[in-house]
């Protein structure tokens, strides 16, 4: 971090300052002093040109107002952002508060307790409430509007210092005898603060200041030290919280007068003075500190007596109060930053995440991609590459390299220039210092420092690469320690106990190029190793601390920017006498800058280089400086006589939405002065100008402008000096052109103006070469304008081609409609099918296929988009349209219609449907999905199997002794299936037996076909055996409570035959009660006996029928009275009648109706009541 003064303004009559502050949003900055001094200023940068900015752009006061009101010294100004508003107070005790009103302040509040003089004031994070402590101990705590909330006297204490807790929970007041209470937002007293830097300290100390950073901006990592306190004697300590018993401990060894965070909480600015050791006056200094306690640097100020401090809202300028004097400095930040490959990578931390959020912005097609890494230390770029250095999360387990990684504490992630991680490595040194080349990355620590040769997918030529042969694991990572001498030649090892040697003299900073490792420590010392075996072949001594170190692009030269800002030369292979007349290597240069705070060497020179000083960057070519350009940008490549450099100061003020006008290129003068000469002199005298100062920028510069101007000797001769072979080529090209238009446009066509060129073929009426060129650049839309425009046939295949090419454009960014359109006339049956599918137009794919000619190589991807939407169907169509009988049955499976499979099955005669219908059958009936499984036969026209299962069903249910009814219509549903599987057999056969023979033979055929089927079950001869006994059963029951008794009973006569469905009991005991209830006592005691004789009964339930017969016996006889009509009924025997399935009566005339589902048979008079059959429920036709 480095830090130079830039500015001073100085206070009407010598007017000695007392306070500072600046408001952090609106940029005002408030100063008190004595004889109630006090000024609202405001710094505001006017420039029109769009490279002058930041830092670099010049400031003036925008506003500069004095406000009257106070008569004694000013001692307190604080700012409230969030509301625009100035509270102040002077040493007689009066507060103003003052308000923004059309560009001026004026007072709006004002209040005076006469009593005391007001220390300190403090608003909290969100400016909602200020708390004011005076020096009597009263404290006030009101709101912004004005309203007091609470006042408390602190008995027998001097107050000078508040300040409030980021959830404005907490207040901490300092007092006169240096201790600091802690108490809750209503002013109950907590607990005394433990002050750990004050153990061992002597006689009378003050505060300095407290400072509580609210992590407005984020935090820099996860419980980071944020408050700040400091003494008037230099002792300071920081704390993650207010009674943190382990603070950050800093001892500044100056008179504190003034202390500051920065607007982020990642620096802290220390004011006072410190006695010099030449002088006896003190000089006035600004320490800079880490939330840690690092030391970041040291900032001097003219002047007797420092007595504020304050930073401004970006944290790029700092205002000092001194004497009458507001001292600027600003501030070069440390950023954590790179640039690899066109993509510049920065890191900056956001209040709503504790990660730090890294982006990797491309340039070039300004794209950006975002990462969030934890405790990021550091980014170092080379190449294509960066290494993001990172703690280790504690969490996760540790990845095992070759050697157990015992708690490895770092990382060192090795990314693309997109933000991809290629390879991490955990090492357990801390990555303080990290630098890369192409084809190593070195890390140090104070005391070691660790080599890691990576390795990347690009080609590496052989030379890089000389030791890749050796196995992994003995020397791609390797560990020195500072204080060894390595040779070189034995290898180094991966032993971390080196990292834990201490050493007295620590390292400070590294450099490396491809074949030097250059290590600078505290005492100046620089040593220098070869790479790649690391080999220790010179130190060298110098007198100042390096802070940063540059290798020159042939390594004859290093840079050395130190931590005060001073940039001095060394030469590495010098050869010199020195004073004793000893030869030594290596000289230290002439040449010496000041506030120097960035540098590049040229990538393709080793004399050029460009620095950073204050807002000015120089290009230096041997040491001679060319004039300064204004510039506050950080150099992120020089080549090629051009410098590119990123103004990070301007992205990380919106760092989420980087603007291209932040990069600038420069061009240094030998480019800009040949430019010059081109434009306003000629070809000639440049190249010649050129010939005494050869650069292959410059020879481009030429080889291109002889190009505009059709100059095609120089043209070539100039690409030869630049080693352009595609330039050689294109103006041997140019040569053996007729027309001097069409070289031109050629010429144009090269430039990237591509209107121009094609303009010109097209006047040239050469539409072929207009079209030409935008095929190249693919523009097809283009492409297309042209064909259509031109007179004449338009080439079809390259209007095909033209609409493809845009419905491919609007394909990739899923506009399917519009490419739809354009896949249409490009005849582009695939990519509409995906079109259509996308769209979910099934119709328009259904379309398609349909169109398509038979066996076409999209019919099978077209079915299976409908297989994958559902649509069996369309999807059979498709497949058997492309010969896939196969797939199409598949599919009938995978969807569920079986039978649609067993249909195509048989019609292609494929053997295997029956196994896999089988195959799902028996799944189904594992699960006991005994409905689903004849479900599935019947879809599959297997109803013979179906209705084996259905009779399972129904059989189970009576067995259960469910209700009547719906053991019969289970039963009716076995015997329907059984009549569509008789209905089956007979058109089978009537398909094998064609030819001449009658309808009789055929369905004779099926019928014997049938019988050999079923020998083996009984329900194929007779159906209709269960449904009718349930169907007799039920109607006997419904008769008899109707009251037809005798219908009732002759139905219940028609029970006995189904003793093998119906349960006996169940049948005697109906008919012993119809019997009984018709008079019938003869049949009555036929059923009784029968009840008697049953074997399933217990001996009680037998008794209780006795019983009961002997109870009805002894009334009534046990004869028929009306025997006649009974008597055929209970014959029955072979000659039996049929049944009347609606009355249960025999059917004794000729005039009957019968069904044609069941062919039971109904009276004639019966049938006009029915509209369905009472069996079998099938409408009446």
């Amino acid at each position: 971090m480095f830090f130079y003064l830039s500015k001073k303004i100085a206070i009407p009559n010598n007017v000695k300052l007392k306070c500072i502050s600046w408001n952090k949003d609106q940029g005002f900055i408030a100063c008190g002093g004595e004889d109630g001094l006090l000024k609202v200023l405001k710094l505001e940068t006017q420039t029109d040109d769009a490279k002058l900015r930041g830092l670099a752009a010049p400031s003036n006061l925008s506003m500069n107002q004095t406000l009257e009101g106070h008569s004694g010294s000013v001692q307190v100004v604080t700012w409230n952002e969030q509301y625009q508003k100035l509270t102040t107070s002077d040493q007689n005790g009066l507060i103003i508060v003052w308000m923004l009103y059309k560009g001026s302040w004026y007072e709006e509040m004002i209040n005076n307790r006469n009593k005391s003089v007001v220390r300190s004031m403090s608003w909290n994070a969100d400016g909602q409430k200020i708390c004011i402590v005076y020096e009597d101990g009263a404290v006030i705590v009101g709101s912004v509007d004005g309203n007091r909330i609470w006042g408390k006297d602190l008995k027998g204490i001097q107050l000078c210092h508040v300040a409030w807790s980021a959830d404005s929970k907490i207040l901490l007041f300092g007092m006169a005898n240096g201790e600091i209470h802690i108490y809750d937002n209503q002013g109950n007293f907590i607990m005394k603060m433990k002050l750990n830097c004050l153990v061992n300290v002597t006689g009378a100390i003050s505060i300095a200041g407290i400072h509580w950073y609210h992590g407005t901006e984020g935090y820099v990592e996860a419980h980071c030290p944020c408050l700040a306190i400091c003494f008037d004697n230099g002792r300071c300590q920081i704390m993650r919280h207010e009674n943190d018993q382990n603070p950050v401990l800093i001892d500044s060894g100056m008179y504190v007068a003034s202390i500051q965070w920065n607007p982020t909480g990642s620096v802290l600015a220390v004011a006072g003075s410190q006695k010099a050791v030449t002088q006896d006056k003190d000089v006035n200094t600004v320490q800079f500190y880490t939330p840690f306690g690092e030391h970041l640097g040291t900032l001097k100020i003219p002047g007797k007596q420092m007595s504020a401090v304050s930073w401004e809202g970006g944290g790029l300028k700092i205002a000092l109060a001194v004497d009458s004097f507001i001292y600027f400095a600003n501030i070069r930040p440390d950023y954590k930053w790179g640039y690899c490959s066109n993509t510049v990578v920065y890191a900056y931390t956001r209040p709503d995440r504790p990660e730090y959020c890294v982006i990797f912005w491309d340039t070039k097609n300004n794209e950006k991609y975002v990462k969030y890494v934890k405790s990021l230390i550091s980014i170092t770029t080379c190449g294509d590459f960066c290494i993001l250095a990172t703690k280790a999360d504690e969490n996760h387990p540790q990845e095992e390299t070759e050697m157990e990684t015992f708690g490895a504490t770092f990382v060192l992630v090795l990314c693309n220039s997109i933000g991809t991680p290629l390879d991490p490595k955990y090492i357990d040194l801390v990555p303080l210092f990290v630098t890369m080349t192409k084809t190593h990355v070195i890390a140090a620590s104070k005391e070691a420092f660790y080599t890691w040769q990576y390795r990347v997918a690009k080609k590496l030529t052989a030379l890089e690469i000389n030791q890749i042969t050796r196995s992994r694991k003995e020397g791609r990572e390797r560990i020195y320690h500072v204080d060894d001498t390595p040779s070189g030649s034995v290898d180094g090892v991966l032993d971390y106990s080196k990292a834990i040697q201490g050493t007295r003299d620590p390292i400070c900073a590294i450099t490396a190029s491809d074949k030097t490792l250059i290590v600078s420590r505290e005492s100046g010392t620089i040593q220098r190793y070869s790479l790649p075996n690391v080999g220790l072949i010179q130190k060298y001594s110098l007198n100042c601390r390096a802070y940063q170190l540059s290798l020159n692009c042939n390594s004859s030269r290093l840079a050395i920017i130190d931590i005060s800002g001073v940039l001095t030369f060394f030469d590495l292979d010098a050869r010199v006498t020195d004073s004793t007349g000893q030869q030594v290597i290596g000289e230290l240069l002439k040449l010496e800058r000041k506030d120097v705070w960035d540098m590049k060497w040229a990538k393709d020179n080793p004399d050029l280089f460009a620095m950073m000083e204050k807002t000015r960057m120089y290009v230096f070519r041997n040491l001679d400086p060319e004039e300064p350009i204004q510039s506050s940008g950080y150099i992120c490549n020089f080549e090629d006589l051009e410098i590119k450099s990123v103004l990070l100061d301007e992205i990380l003020k919106n760092p989420e939405y980087p603007n291209k006008d932040y990069i600038i290129n420069f061009e240094i003068r030998s480019l800009r002065d040949s430019r010059a000469l081109i434009e306003k002199v000629g070809i000639e005298d440049a190249s010649q100008f050129i010939e005494d100062n050869p650069h292959p920028r410059l020879w481009r510069l030429l080889a291109e402008a002889a190009l505009q101007k059709l100059n095609l000797h120089t043209a070539e001769q100039a690409f030869v000096r630049c080693k352009d072979y595609q330039g050689i080529k294109f103006v041997k090209r140019l040569g053996n052109l007729q027309s001097e238009s069409l070289k031109q446009a050629e010429v144009a066509a090269y430039f990237g103006r591509f209107e121009e060129a094609e303009r010109t073929y097209l006047d040239m009426d050469r539409r072929d070469l207009a079209i030409g060129l935008r095929l190249k650049l693919g523009d097809w839309f283009r492409v297309l304008q042209l064909l259509k425009t031109g007179s004449g046939d338009a080439d079809d295949s390259l209007l095909e081609q033209a609409h493809n090419a845009i419905g491919d454009y609007f394909a990739d960014r899923q506009k399917w409609l519009n490419a739809v359109q354009y896949y249409v006339q490009g005849r582009n049956q695939e990519r509409l099918a995906e079109c259509y599918y996308m769209l979910e137009d099934y119709e328009g794919l259904e379309n398609l296929a349909n169109s398509l000619p038979e066996n076409h190589k999209l019919l099978p991807e077209i079915a299976q988009m409908f297989v994958r939407a559902g649509m069996c169907e369309q999807a059979v169509t498709a497949f058997l349209k492309c010969n896939q009988p196969k797939a199409a049955v598949d599919t009938c499976v995978h969807l569920n219609r079986w039978n649609k499979a067993v249909e195509l099955a048989k019609s292609h005669n494929m053997k295997e449907i029956g196994s896999l219908l089988a195959r799902y059958a028996s799944h189904l009936l594992e699960k006991n999905k005994i409905l689903d499984a004849i479900e599935l036969y019947r879809k599959a026209s297997y109803f013979y199997d179906a209705a084996k299962l259905m009779f399972k069903i129904a059989d189970e249910e009576a067995k259960k002794r469910t209700k009547p009814l719906r053991v019969k219509k289970l039963y009716v549903l076995s015997a329907l299936l059984i009549e569509q599987y008789h209905e089956q057999m007979k058109n089978a056969q009537r398909g094998k037996v064609k030819g001449k023979s009658s309808e009789v033979t055929s369905a004779l055929a099926g019928l014997l076909e049938e019988e050999v089927l079923s020998t083996t079950s009984r329900f194929t001869d007779n159906a209709w055996r269960g449904a009718e006994a349930y169907h007799f059963f039920i109607l006997a029951q419904r008769q008899l409570y109707e009251g037809c008794v005798d219908s009732a009973l002759k139905t219940a006569l028609h029970l006995r035959d189904y003793e093998d469905i119906i349960p006996a009991v169940e049948i005697y005991s109906l008919l012993a009660l119809c019997a009984c209830a018709s008079r019938a006592f003869g049949t009555c005691s036929k059923a009784f006996i029968k009840l008697e004789s049953l074997e399933t009964l217990s001996s009680e339930q037998k008794q209780q029928y006795e019983n009961l017969a002997l109870e009805i016996f002894t009334k009534h006889t046990p004869k028929d009275n009306r025997k006649s009509e009974l008597d055929s009924l209970l014959e029955g025997g072979e000659g039996k009648l049929p049944t009347c399935v609606a009355t249960g009566n025999p059917v004794t005339e000729y005039q009957f109706w019968t069904c044609s589902v069941c062919k039971h048979c109904v009276l004639a008079q019966e049938i006009s009541n029915y509209s369905f059959c009472p069996l079998c429920h099938s409408a009446v036709g």
